[in-house]
């Protein structure tokens, strides 16, 4: 049985006394033994609380053992993880915990305000009914402490509750339309995604692995899930700074992980980068955005190797990765497809592309999605003949080395979010000051691209102060515009969609942020 959560227990039976993780805020160091046996404890927690196979199990919680631990543990017994962005508002989560049917929370105190506040509105608007609360101090009376709950359950390995085609978890990305779309994995997606990475990818047996991306994102989840499949040791930081990388380099003697651009751009930022002790580092890989050449040159002045990755959520993360002996003869590609994984540049007729031609990019193989939570339409679109339609656009050489041009969707990636116009758009036209609007994506030094407001307003005294004053608390910080201005008129085509070419020509930026 193809089972996610059973790939740590044969890992733990295997090599028992092989460090699993590095928990960098707390100090914990954990073995694969010891990391197999409080999974266990979690799962047959999550069993006393009556978790079904298929039931939905929500995390909110910040990179951490607890993460791990929770995310194997639903494996396990079959439930299907939930794991939730904790950048969003209470909003946004109160709309992904009902859509997907959550029974269960378990939540970091860091996030108490939120959850206090969802928890709040009631199980009909949550669909929530077991709350669990990690953290030091006393957790509030409708919640359970999670280290009293897990340490009081059982370290016997419990019956897998599922595996195969069934759901593994639900990884909730902003729709076009502002709401946000669920993309379903099994466990056999999950582990071709793994079989794909580590067939392609120069991961080893032994390697230290930094995870600083949200566990929450599929660009820390596959390779962690990866990690235990290839018996990597993995250091978590709970959060990124760029300082503090260059010290694990140098203390924990790491030889790889994955870094966004704009992480890079930070790191290299940093006080005496180019002297820290780098030795131990094989590469970095790095995606969620084009990698600029620039920035791949300026890391092999210093010694560093970077790996341009493209891939999706719903490609479970590989599509494109470039190979060390072109990651610098090919600066600016993110390579050739993985292994187990087919990519084409397609005409919209479905027809390839002539090199060097741009076009759609399309990806096959055994990782691709199941297709999106309770949206059989939203599916029906983007996976076509057992292609995924990714909407990004990009040209493909004569050798067959990808080079990302575009996002046919017009989505905004930020320090690594996505971010889709639509749904700032959908904010902003319900003040009552603003006729029209359209929100574009800036060049930013420091995220790679943050997004701005064109506003047509219906009232002459609003000013950039209200408009960016009027998003706060409505989506999550990431998202907010860092910028806007005024128009007469949005340009649109003929069907009324907005012009957004002519509008980044009319509005470079760069961005303020």
């Amino acid at each position: 049985m193809e089972n996610i959560g059973l790939l740590l227990a044969k890992r733990a039976h295997l090599t028992p006394t092989l460090e699993a993780v590095v928990d960098i805020a707390s100090g914990r160091r954990l073995t694969y033994a010891e990391l197999n046996e409080r999974t266990n404890r979690v799962a047959n927690a999550l069993l006393s609380l009556g978790v079904q196979p298929g039931d939905r199990v929500a995390s909110m919680l910040m990179n951490s053992p607890e993460f791990l631990e929770t995310f194997l543990a639903v494996a396990k017994i079959g439930a299907v993880n939930v794991p939730l962005n904790w950048r969003l508002v209470p909003d946004e989560l109160a709309f992904i915990l009902q859509d997907a049917g959550a029974t269960v929370l378990i939540a970091g105190e860091e996030f108490d305000a939120a959850v206090a506040d969802l928890h709040d509105r009631g199980p009909e608007a949550t669909s929530v009914r077991e709350w669990v609360r990690l953290g030091a101090a006393e957790p509030p009376g409708w919640a359970v402490d999670f280290d009293d709950w897990a340490g009081a359950a059982a370290t016997d390995e419990p019956e897998p509750g599922g595996g195969d085609d069934d759901l593994l978890y639900i990884m909730y990305t902003s729709g076009t339309t502002g709401l946000p779309k669920g993309v379903m994995h099994s466990h056999h997606t999950a582990l071709w995604a793994v079989i794909t990475m580590n067939g392609t990818a120069d991961l080893r047996y032994g390697d230290r692995y930094l995870i600083v991306l949200p566990l929450f994102h599929v660009g820390a989840l596959t390779p962690a899930t990866g990690c235990v499949h290839r018996g990597v040791t993995m250091v978590i930081m709970r959060t990124f700074d760029p300082n503090g990388v260059w010290d694990l380099i140098e203390t924990e003697r790491l030889t790889t992980g994955l870094c966004v651009p704009a992480m890079l751009n930070a790191m290299l930022a940093s006080p005496n980068a180019a002297q820290r002790d780098h030795s131990s580092l094989r590469w970095i890989m790095s995606g969620a955005s084009p990698v600029p050449v620039n920035l791949i040159r300026a890391y092999e002045e210093i010694g560093v190797e970077i790996h341009q990755v493209y891939g999706l959520t719903e490609s479970c993360g590989p599509a494109c990765l470039v190979a060390p002996e072109d990651a610098l003869v090919r600066a600016g590609s993110t390579g050739k497809a993985f292994l187990h994984t087919d990519v084409r540049v397609a005409r919209p007729d479905g027809t390839d592309c002539d090199p060097d031609e741009p076009g759609e990019v399309l990806v096959r193989g055994e990782h691709i999605m199941v297709g999106y939570w309770n949206r059989p339409d939203a599916t029906a679109e983007a996976i076509r003949d057992g292609w995924l339609h990714t909407g990004d656009v990009a040209v493909m050489d004569a050798d067959g080395f990808v080079y990302i041009q575009d996002r046919i969707k017009d989505m905004i990636i930020s320090g690594g979010e996505n971010i889709y116009p639509a749904e700032l758009e959908n904010v902003l036209l319900a003040h009552p000051k603003v006729r029209d609007v359209a929100v574009i994506g800036q060049p930013s030094a420091r995220w790679g691209e943050s997004p701005f407001a064109v506003v047509v307003p219906a009232d002459p005294s609003l000013t950039e102060d209200e408009v960016l004053a009027w998003c706060r608390g409505k989506v999550a910080p990431y998202k907010l515009p860092k910028g806007a201005s005024f128009v007469d008129e949005i340009p649109r085509n003929p069907s009324g969609k907005a012009l957004k070419r002519v509008l980044r020509e009319s509005f470079p930026g760069p961005s303020t942020e």
